[in-house]
């Protein structure tokens, strides 16, 4: 087994700093863990949907949030924790997709959520394939 698929076979947990610059680093680590991975494009970009989130609208901001890959033989289980704060999610445009979205149209429908709440957040995605 190469390097690679070794590792993305394996999982990841990081923590980042809550600032919007540390969402792109979030992406781009989990990425590289997951280069050779079947979803390892999907899983970027929903990582990146999930940590701007934390980092925009949860007590995050300034402070940090810890991002999460579990694979198994047949999917991949992605989260973003943050520190919570008060949610009141804004009424749907159905104009403008949104990026949890995005995340429903990749994982479909009863593989993403959100649990949680004023102290402490956990946004989780799962991909199979």
């Amino acid at each position: 087994m190469s390097r690679t698929a070794a590792q993305a076979a394996t999982g990841y947990t990081g923590v980042f700093g809550g600032r919007p610059d540390q969402v792109a680093g979030a992406r781009h680590a989990i990425a590289r863990h997951l280069a050779g991975h079947p979803a390892a494009d999907d899983a970027a970009l929903i990582i990146s949907e999930l940590a701007g989130n934390a980092v925009l609208h949860s007590k995050s901001a300034g402070q940090f949030f810890t991002v999460r890959a579990r694979p198994d033989d047949t999917s991949l289980h992605l989260e973003v924790e943050d520190l919570g704060g008060p949610w009141e999610p804004a009424p749907r445009d159905t104009t403008r997709p949104h990026g949890l979205d995005v995340i429903q149209a990749l994982t479909g429908p009863g593989n993403w959520g959100i649990s949680g709440d004023s102290t402490g957040r956990t946004a989780w995605a799962r991909l199979s394939w």
